[in-house]
């Protein structure tokens, strides 16, 4: 028989991992002297142990290692189990390979730009959200405010229903000199009704979307939409939806542009190119 530190020794796993092991019912000792407390191993228990470490490998928790070894879980299960961690890990692949490709990005822009850019852009998650809205066409878009004038009057009287920061949504694909396609939504609890020339529907989620926040007045928001779409290209996406304002802190004087304390999230649905 072996005693625990050499069994440690000629496995190489640590004499921590080999009782946490036993306190798991995963690899008993042969045997415990009732005096010292001292574990003993025997060299036919390597195959037991080289299967834990192989399945630990794969990225089985210690509980289902347990019990796939105790012969609880059948060959379909098995089988299940493996497809499950292929998922998992072929999705890590791909998020990791996408956080390559930011790396990269970044370090194109530094080449390019050697001073670190104000903006920081991020992908995330957006859900769905339930929203009012009126859409309308607006020559520029500091004049969208008559769009939100009509939607806000709407509003009044279920003000309270407003559930979260507003929204402007552009849906040309394009800048343009004039007449901009606007839509500005209101995220909205259930309940409300459409009317006239608001609508009340679902603003769709969005798996993957290119984010920045732009800190100070309207009139310099172009120095964000510049930083995000070079972000963009940069990093290998193209757009696929609406750009989005997300207004997190309006200007004091409904507005004004040059309210140096207004915040605004600019999101643009991306896809991998």
């Amino acid at each position: 028989m072996l005693r625990i530190g050499d069994f440690s020794k000629f496995s190489r796993v640590s004499i921590k991992a080999l009782r946490l092991y036993d306190e798991l019912g995963l690899l008993k000792p042969v045997q415990v002297d009732p005096f010292t407390s001292y574990r003993y191993y025997e060299f036919h228990q390597l195959p037991r142990l080289y299967r834990i470490l192989a399945l630990k490998d794969l990225g089985f928790s210690l509980e289902s290692i347990r019990h796939l070894l105790d012969g609880e879980v059948t060959a379909d299960h098995m089988r299940g189990m493996l497809m499950l961690r292929r998922a998992e890990i072929g999705q890590r692949m791909r998020e990791e390979e996408e956080r390559l490709q930011r790396v990269e990005g970044l370090l194109r822009q530094l080449e390019e730009e050697p001073a670190m850019s104000s903006y920081d852009v991020i992908i995330k998650r957006v859900e769905p959200m339930l929203v009012a809205s009126v859409r309308g066409v607006v020559p520029t878009p500091p004049e969208q405010h008559s769009l939100w004038a009509e939607l806000l009057a709407h509003l009044e009287p279920w003000e309270s229903r407003i559930i979260a920061p507003c929204i402007s949504l552009y849906h040309d694909p394009d800048g343009k000199e004039r007449d901009w396609d606007i839509e500005v939504c209101a995220p909205v609890a259930p309940g409300l009704v459409a009317q006239g020339p608001m609508a009340v529907g679902i603003l769709p989620g969005v798996e993957s979307m290119a984010s920045v926040i732009h800190n100070g007045p309207f009139a310099t928001i172009g120095q964000a939409y510049d930083a995000i779409a070079r972000w963009i290209d940069q990093h290998g996406y193209r757009i696929i939806g609406p750009c989005r304002e997300v207004n997190l802190r309006i200007p004091t004087i409904p507005g004004d542009q040059h309210d140096p304390d207004t915040v605004c999230e600019i999101q643009f649905p991306v896809e991998l190119a």
